[in-house]
């Protein structure tokens, strides 16, 4: 893929995007739920009906040709991974069916196999409903105990509470890299280097930093990473944990069954090298084989330009919207340049429901998200029953954002006379 200058980033990948080229209620339909679930490129979408329809057949299992030819591909995707985010090694990478899964594996894996009764988890109140519940779980069982970073007077991961919080006790800390609500950027690389002074362990949910900027594992030093694909341009269904190779030699099975084992007997199992240790049954081959498409095109794209693209809507979607009286966004604002949170804005409007704004919009054709985005603690810490979010790609332009602040205004016109 090549690129031009001239032309956004946005106008030259557009077409690679079916479904943009639809229409929702009779109107163009603007897509501004990327930090849900992004949209596929064809690439991604052919190589999944390729799998299907030329080689369909189970990996590792069979010493025929679409067999062979199925294992390749599957596991071709794991080297793209681990060079996507710069793993040490192609057998730190772990399929997994979603970010969730893979932090539930780690959770159980190893944290009820190291934490007793006192040891401490810090996580903070922006968390992802999967890095809180799995936590709570494993705590119950353990007897460990949940410590929660608050949040800066700009609604920042709070690092100087952070640190009050580190002690001889901590044993893992669990943090999101950006926010799927307040969009901030956590310092990940600091967080490590502190947890790490303690001894600590360190899972970072990546969820929304690998699809829109670069991620290196070995930069930031983190012990595990876990991604979901379909934030990032892949089917659902598939996603990877990152663990640093020492640490999973050292976790248990978290699944038994086909394909993690070496050798069965009636009393007992071994188990298989890593990665497969963790990949028990038949796997996701398809959706594994599309995840590996979608790095390609990422990749071929390049995330320096995808991050600095993405700036650029992010500048001129937040001065837009601060041009509405009604608005309150939450989180960090961006610098001039965009730079400094992620391209979303979750924000309320005024007494007008999220949910109101959200079904208005979408008689417009323009999807938001609206409700408490998997961060039901977050909006409690922050007294709000829901808020609105607009979330940007690569693939979304400036006329999008236009529309949609046109639609967000008439709406806001229309609950004003409503109720004023």
């Amino acid at each position: 893929m090549t690129f031009t200058p001239t032309k956004t980033l946005a106008d030259q990948v557009r077409a690679d995007f079916p479904i943009l080229n639809q229409e929702v209620n009779g109107k163009p339909l603007i897509y501004l739920d990327n930090a849900a679930t992004s949209q596929k490129p064809l690439l991604v979408l052919n190589r999944l009906r390729d799998y299907y329809e030329q080689y369909n057949a189970n990996v590792h299992r069979g010493a025929h040709t679409l067999s062979a030819k199925a294992t390749d591909a599957y596991e071709a995707t794991r080297d793209k991974v681990a060079k996507f985010i710069n793993a040490a090694s192609r057998q730190e990478i772990v399929y997994t069916r979603n970010a969730s899964e893979a932090i539930n594996l780690v959770a159980y894996s190893w944290g009820m196999s190291n934490l007793q009764p006192g040891d401490e988890i810090i996580l903070s109140v922006m968390e992802h409903h999967s890095n809180i519940v799995p936590w709570q779980l494993v705590a119950q069982k353990t007897g460990a105990v949940l410590k929660f970073v608050e949040l800066t007077p700009e609604e920042t991961f709070d690092l100087e509470q952070f640190k009050t919080l580190l002690s001889e006790k901590t044993k893992l800390v669990s943090t999101v890299h950006v926010s799927n609500t307040l969009g901030c950027i956590n310092p990940v690389q600091e967080i490590c280097a502190l947890a790490h002074e303690y001894g600590a362990k360190v899972l970072i949910d990546a969820c929304q930093s690998v699809p829109h900027m670069p991620v290196d594992v070995q930069e930031i030093d983190c012990d595990w990473l876990v991604a979901s694909g379909h934030k990032m341009c892949a089917p659902t269904g598939i996603g990877f944990l990152y663990g640093k190779l020492n640490l999973l030699e050292s976790m248990p099975p978290f699944f038994g069954g086909g394909e993690m084992i070496a050798e069965v007997f009636l009393d007992h199992s071994t188990y298989a090298e890593l990665p497969h240790k963790f990949e028990a049954g038949t796997p996701a081959i398809g959706e594994a084989i599309a995840l590996g498409a979608a790095v390609d095109y990422l990749s071929s794209i390049g995330m320096d330009k995808i991050h600095a693209y993405e700036a650029e809507l992010t500048a001129y979607l937040f001065e837009q919207l601060l041009q509405i009286p009604e608005i309150r966004i939450y989180g960090p604002k961006p610098d001039a340049d965009g730079e400094g949170r992620a391209a979303l804005a979750a924000f309320t409007a005024g007494e007008v429901h999220a949910n109101d704004l959200s079904t208005l919009l979408d008689q417009e054709g323009v999807a938001i998200r609206s409700g408490h985005h998997c961060t039901q603690p977050l909006h409690r810490f922050l007294g709000l029953p829901a808020t609105a979010r607009a979330s940007l790609s690569f693939y979304n332009t400036r006329e999008e954002i236009d529309v949609f602040i046109k639609a967000l205004k008439e709406t806001l016109e229309f609950f004003g006379g409503l109720f004023g």
